[in-house]
Formats: structure tokens, C-alpha cells, sequence
């Protein structure tokens, strides 16, 4: 046991046969666990929900709820999704290995228990699970950040949680794997949390910025990539955090990025975030309609700074996601609001 630890881990054995949970146990509190006991289905989910343990080492055969579904309902819950499930299996029961990975089981172990078998399998999956929590912990004092960030710039508003919306529905128009699209929605969360290193007096301003200040501002991209880069699971956000600010034609920053150099996420997600940008209020600006907005994005198009390619993906998304419902609402229920020429 790592003696740096506060508490002692807590593992669950349910097991419906007494003399083989007794086994356990014992095997379990001779290594210095903390252990609890169940003996069916039902009484392992509420176990698990009062004892919160680190492990469940869980039979598969018990009468009613057996272990897969057990194993099934922790694992698709968000509380004790992280929790380990090893399973107890008859020996070379193949079947059941089959259905136990299925379920979501971590590992297996055959009835009668090899002590340094238990002893090693429990101890390295305890540990994993810590490490894992650590991780998600990590990654919500980020996003914690992130929302401080924008709540210091009232002007925003939801900026961060349309962002969300919007890059999961595109990323999903464009075919993106699952993993892309959740990586563009933790963009939408995270690419400005460098902003928290900008001096208010900067980062507030509603008038144009000095050459100087302009410097301290581009450098929120730098600040929030360092600040995500310890995590491995953002490493596809970093590009996002870091290049949001490119231009196609290579005239953006930090880094100049030319065309394809400019991974396609990033790409994807500029044009949400200007598209958002344009059509809600800003101290600067009015809210521009949707045409306005993509008008807006074929001028940058224009001039080299957006890929005309997905430029045009991005405008047919628009017509079809929000131009076109709009339009189906009847006359008589469209507020009309007076047209500005936008700003380039």
C-alpha cells in the first residue's frame, strides 16, 4: 500500500455463495483493504452508491440481477463509470468473458483465488482508477477555468455553451469521428482559457488596442496551450487552443500557419467561432443575421483568410440547419430588425 495515501482503498465483493465471499475477504483484509460485502445484484447498486468503493469484485452467476447487468448499470452511470468491475468466472469460461468485456468488465479472475493473482490484479486496477480520477479531476478544475474566463467578460454571454452546441452539430454534418467532435466541443470550452493570463485592462477593452497591447493579447493562445499541455487527453484540443487564430492564406498567429497546415479542426472550429461572433451583440457591434454573417465569411474567404472549401460546407450547414427553419415560421410571426452594412 502507498503509504501516502489518506484513506485506505474500499473494495466491494458481491457474491450470493458465503464461503466464497468469506474467501475474499479475507485474502482482501490481510492486504490492508477496507472491505464490504453484498450479497445479490440489487444490494451491490446500493453498496456502491452509500460505500462509494475503489473496486467491485463481482460474481457473474447470481440469481435476479446477475453480474453483467450489475456491470451495465455502473458503468453507463456518470457517478461510478470510473469504478473497476473485476469479474468472478468459472475457470476457461470463455462464454462469459465474452459477455463480461461486453458489459464493460476491467478483468477476471477464476474461482478458487490465486492470492498473488487477487493481490496484483486488485492493486493495479485500484491504482489505474485512481490515476483516472485525478485525470477527470484535472480536467474539471480546466473547464472551471475556462467558465471563470468568460465570466469576466459580461459581453460574452454563453458564448462557450452555443460554441458547444454548434461545433457537435457541424462536426457531425461534416462526418467527423467521435472523437474529433469531442474534440471541437472542449474547444468551444477551452480555447480561450489562456485569456486568464490577459490583464483586464487589455483583455476588457472596447476600443482599439495599441501595438503593444495587442502583443500582450495574442499571447492568451500560447498561455492556454501551456496551461492544457500537461494532459494527454487534450492533445487534440491543443491545436484548437493554439492556431484558432490562424489565417489560410498564412497572415493570422502565432505561428503563420499556411492552408492545410492549419489542422482541419482548427479550420472547422474558426468558422463556428466567427459565425457566433457575428450574429450576437457586442459593445462594438450589433448582432448580424445569419446572411449577414455568412456574407461576412465569403468576404474573409475572399481575401485568403478561410478555406473556401469548407467556407462552402460551413454556408450550406447554415441554410439548412438555420436560414431554411426560419424561413418555414410564417410572416407574421418574424420580428424585423434594420440592416447595418457589416463591418469588415
Amino acid at each position: 500500500m502507498n503509504g501516502l495515501d489518506l484513506e485506505r482503498p474500499k473494495i466491494l465483493v458481491v457474491d450470493d455463495h458465503p464461503a466464497s465471499r468469506m474467501t475474499a475477504v479475507a485474502l482482501l483484509s490481510v492486504e490492508g483493504y477496507d472491505v464490504l460485502e453484498a450479497d445479490s445484484g440489487p444490494a451491490a447498486l446500493t453498496c456502491v452508491t452509500e460505500g462509494n468503493p475503489d473496486l467491485i469484485l463481482l460474481d457473474v452467476m447470481m440469481p435476479g440481477m446477475d453480474g453483467f447487468e450489475v456491470c451495465r448499470r455502473l458503468k453507463q452511470d456518470e457517478q461510478t463509470r470510473l469504478t473497476p468491475v473485476i469479474f468472478i468466472t468459472a475457470l476457461n469460461d470463455r462464454r462469459a468473458r465474452l459477455k463480461g468485456i461486453e458489459a464493460g468488465g476491467d478483468d477476471f479472475l477464476t474461482k478458487p483465488f490465486d492470492q498473488l493473482e487477487l493481490s496484483a490484479r486488485v492493486k493495479s486496477l485500484v491504482g489505474q482508477k485512481r490515476l483516472n480520477e485525478d485525470l477527470d479531476h484535472a480536467e474539471q478544475v480546466l473547464f472551471s477555468i475556462a467558465r471563470t474566463v468568460e465570466s469576466r467578460d459580461p459581453n460574452t454571454g454563453d458564448h462557450c455553451e452555443r460554441l458547444v452546441m454548434r461545433v457537435k452539430a457541424f462536426g457531425e454534418y461534416l462526418n467527423l469521428s467521435r472523437s474529433e467532435v469531442r474534440d471541437l466541443m472542449w474547444g468551444g470550452y477551452l480555447h480561450d482559457i489562456g485569456k486568464v493570463g490577459i490583464p483586464d485592462a487589455v483583455l476588457l477593452k472596447t476600443a482599439g488596442f495599441t501595438s503593444e497591447e495587442w502583443e500582450v493579447m495574442k499571447q492568451h493562445v500560447l498561455i492556454g496551450e501551456r496551461i492544457c499541455q500537461p494532459l494527454r487527453t487534450m492533445r487534440g484540443v491543443l491545436p484548437i487552443i493554439r492556431n484558432h487564430h490562424e489565417r489560410w492564406n498564412g497572415s493570422g498567429y502565432p505561428d503563420g500557419l499556411v492552408g492545410d497546415d492549419i489542422p482541419l479542426l482548427v479550420q472547422v472550429f474558426q468558422l463556428i467561432d466567427i459565425y457566433d461572433a457575428l450574429t450576437h451583440e457586442r459593445p462594438y457591434k450589433r448582432a448580424y443575421t445569419p446572411e449577414e454573417a455568412l456574407a461576412i465569411l465569403l468576404e474573409e474567404r475572399d481575401r485568403g483568410w478561410r478555406n473556401p472549401k469548407l467556407v462552402q460546407q460551413f454556408q450550406d450547414f447554415i441554410h439548412q440547419s438555420e436560414i431554411k427553419p426560419l424561413l418555414s415560421v410564417p410572416r407574421t410571426e418574424v420580428v424585423a430588425h434594420p440592416v447595418e452594412s457589416p463591418v469588415s
